[in-house]
């Protein structure tokens, strides 16, 4: 077996530290000067009691952590025996690695039976395998109830930023309207800080200019005090120092200019009492919550009301306000003739990535669309991506509708009901409710999103350059974690692709830069005569075909790669190893990808295989290489095996030679077009006699009848106009347009 030299260690890439779990464990990946969690005591870190959460126990429950030259294996033991002790109660959990780091937060109804299904490997999510490769020690918190852990998870994601766990793309804050609702006269404002007592927050909106906007046409619709005016901040510093009957017994002299062109009540120079105001309060709370037509009623009997006593001068400003109104409505997209009061979730994914946009409907109308971009995407489950984002966004936001359309409901959808419920207080006892409807207005009202959600996510690739920094990212991480002298500008990939070892087929494919190369696309036929399917001689052959020195100085194969990545684990990689060993090649990097568990095989590492961390852009492009070999390889497979069914059937075709095979697919382009041709049609092909092309009808219809509709083989849908006696070369050249 070859001992291949590996390429010199050397520090990890720039802006990437490796970290790891043990001596066989896998590299992960930590971006350098991000800070570290500090292990979590909760003792005073966690804001619950204005939550109501009441813990059982004054802080969480620790496992041991890591023992001094403990294997993986050893690792998962330790870790089941610890969950021994674990409680079958609810409670929230919390996985770290071995740096003390939470890396992963989630709720259970019963705390031993959920943990253990993470070492069991019982959860099929794709994350699991990489999660737990990563897991050092555990900790555990009781509470009372299901609803309890909810909320106490929801703000432990929110304290710790568990990297498993899905979260914003970006970390600014988002715009909020704000009313000071803890001041005498309250004022509104455009704020992006949450964290002033006594202050209700409208949001978020995505769009800051649309923030800003709101503002003003709520200061148009409803006299308020801008919290940005001068006047404003003077009173209510008075009013503080003071209290209010000294300020009311000596208001300012002069009202300031909002009050002058109507956009205030004046209440800086005592123009209403603090009750008076409190009415226009209550009405910018109505409106920014969306009840618009209600408020419009309001403002229309108060209108009537006015004229009816020859206040004509009120009446106008109230006709101007109620325009205002529907001037906004109209440009607001009906969606409904019912009064749906709902939040409308389409999420678009992508590997790593997530687009999600949120239709705010209310009172039919879509009154905002607000977007945001997730770091995971297709690489989790889609019911752990909308629950992680649910308890982000509802967290942050005041607006609750009273139904949440979604695509899939989560497990624990009663929970979260129960929750928003809480958080909308209806004086009428509403209650908030999940949907996921498959038909009817609904459901367009869900596609729409979905459509918004994709055009958000491309619209952010665009403008953060994410596909070029992706691909740079993924080639330095892939630098350091396989340890290679440079980043790996050549990736060449193989696959091997067979029935029983008939038609067996190889390919190779290029990712130069991290993109494909289709032009040096290569496949290959396996010329070694095989009984049965045989990966490791068929890949020793394409090595030794692959790697020639004959094939090294082919301009037409390139140059030399900088790694080899092999579809397969250690048998494929033994093959290689063994070919490289006889043909004295000992200078390319070259790994194997096993299926399970994503895991790569490198032979100059003795700790084990090398995970990749799940959802980093090197795990992306490792699979985006894999799966490209594998769908070139079956391609070739399928084109091969459909060649060579295609010939066997119209052998049989007595009078059929070379030539009219030729003209039946010279004329129908394909066997799937001859196959539906009628006995006519076939009379009528040039060079085709009678007689001849009854028999190919017959022959075929027997065929048919010989094969049930689950054994038809695949055909490729053209074949061109070769004969189908021509051999095809042993190396074809790039693959043509029609198969990419």
């Amino acid at each position: 077996m070859l001992s291949v030299s590996p390429p010199k260690p050397k520090p990890a890439a720039a802006g990437w530290s490796k970290s790891s779990s043990g001596p066989d464990a896998p590299w992960a990946f930590r971006k350098r000067g991000a800070p570290r969690a500090r292990a979590c005591s909760f003792r005073g870190t966690i804001p619950l009691m204005s939550e109501g959460v009441n813990i059982l126990g004054p802080e969480a429950t620790r496992s041991g952590g890591a023992k001094e030259g403990e294997t993986q294996s050893q690792k998962i033991e330790r870790i089941k025996r610890e969950l021994a002790s674990v409680p079958a109660q609810p409670g929230v959990y919390l996985w770290k690695n071995a740096e003390g780091t939470v890396i992963y937060v989630g709720k259970a109804k019963q705390l031993r039976n959920r943990m253990r299904q993470y070492v069991n490997f019982q959860d099929e999510r794709a994350k699991i395998p990489l999660l737990v490769h990563q897991i050092d020690s555990f900790e555990y918190l009781v509470v009372s109830n299901e609803h309890e852990s909810l909320v106490l998870e929801k703000n432990l994601i929110n304290q710790y930023s568990p990297y498993f766990n899905a979260d914003f793309k970006d970390d600014k804050s988002y715009p909020f309207i704000a009313l000071t609702k803890g001041d005498v006269f309250p004022a509104v404002k455009y704020t992006r800080e949450r964290h002033v007592k006594g202050t209700r927050y409208f949001g978020p909106y995505t769009d800051s200019r649309a923030a800003r906007q709101m503002v003003d046409i709520v200061r148009r619709v409803v006299p308020i005090c801008a919290a940005s005016c001068a006047d404003w901040r003077q009173m209510n510093g008075k009013i503080r120092k003071e209290g209010y009957d000294a300020f009311a017994a000596r208001p300012l002299p002069r009202p300031c200019f909002d009050a002058h062109v109507g956009l205030g009540p004046g209440a800086c120079c005592g123009g209403c009492t603090p009750e008076d105001y409190a009415e226009n309060v209550r009405r910018v709370e109505r409106f920014l919550l969306g009840h618009r037509r209600e408020f419009v009623d309001e403002l229309a009997r108060e209108m009537q009301a006015a004229a009816q006593e020859l206040d004509f001068e009120r009446a106008g400003r109230l006709k101007g306000r109620i325009d205002t109104i529907n001037s906004l409505t109209d440009k607001q997209r009906a969606v409904s003739n019912r009064n749906l009061n709902a939040d409308v979730v389409g999420v678009f994914r992508d590997d790593t990535v997530a687009g999600v946009n949120v239709l705010q409907v209310r009172e039919g109308r879509v009154i905002n669309a607000n977007e945001f971009i997730l770091n995971r995407g297709s690489d989790v489950p889609l019911e752990d991506l909308l629950r992680n984002f649910l308890l982000k966004y509802y967290d942050a936001t005041t607006s609750i509708p009273h139904e949440v359309v979604l695509e899939q409901l989560p497990d624990d959808v009663e929970v979260l009901e129960e929750w928003l419920t809480e958080k909308l207080a209806s004086p009428h006892g509403a209650k908030v409710h999940f949907t996921a409807p498959q038909k009817g207005e609904k459901a367009d009202l869900l596609a729409m999103a979905v459509t918004n959600g994709r055009h958000s996510l491309m619209r952010y690739k665009v403008r953060t350059n994410f596909d070029d920094k992706r691909v740079n990212d993924a080639l330095l991480q892939l630098e350091s974690a396989l340890a290679l002298d440079a980043p790996p500008m050549r990736i060449e990939c193989f696959d091997i692709s067979t029935i029983h070892g008939s038609y067996t087929v190889a390919s190779m494919v290029v990712f130069t830069a991290g993109k494909p190369d289709k032009n040096q696309y290569r496949r290959f036929k396996i010329k070694t005569p095989l009984t049965e399917a045989n990966d490791f001689l068929s890949m020793q052959e394409v090595m030794r075909r692959r790697y020639s020195p004959e094939r090294m100085a082919d301009e037409r194969f390139g140059s030399k790669p900088d790694l080899i990545i092999l579809d397969g684990g250690k048998p494929q990689l033994s093959a290689a190893l063994e070919m490289f060993e006889e043909m004295g090649i000992d200078d390319i990097a070259i790994c194997g990808l096993a299926k399970r568990d994503e895991e790569l095989f490198v032979p100059w590492q003795d700790s084990g295989p090398v995970v990749l961390p799940g959802g980093s852009a090197s795990l992306y492009l490792v699979k985006q290489v894999r799966d490209e070999a594998h769908r070139f390889a079956i391609t070739f497979h399928r084109e091969l095996r459909g060649k060579g069914m295609t010939a066997s059937i119209l052998d049989e075709v007595a009078g059929l030679g070379p030539v009219r095979k030729k003209a039946l697919l010279k004329h129908f382009k394909s066997f799937k077009h001859i196959r539906a041709a009628t006995v006519e049609e076939l009379r009528a092909v040039p060079g085709i006699p009678q007689e001849v092309a009854d028999e190919v009808a017959r022959v075929i219809a027997q065929y048919d009848r010989q094969l049930a509709p689950a054994q038809m083989p695949e055909l490729p849908v053209e074949y061109g106009c070769e004969e189908l006696s021509e051999e095809l070369s042993d190396e074809q050249g790039s693959e043509s347009e029609d198969e990419q």
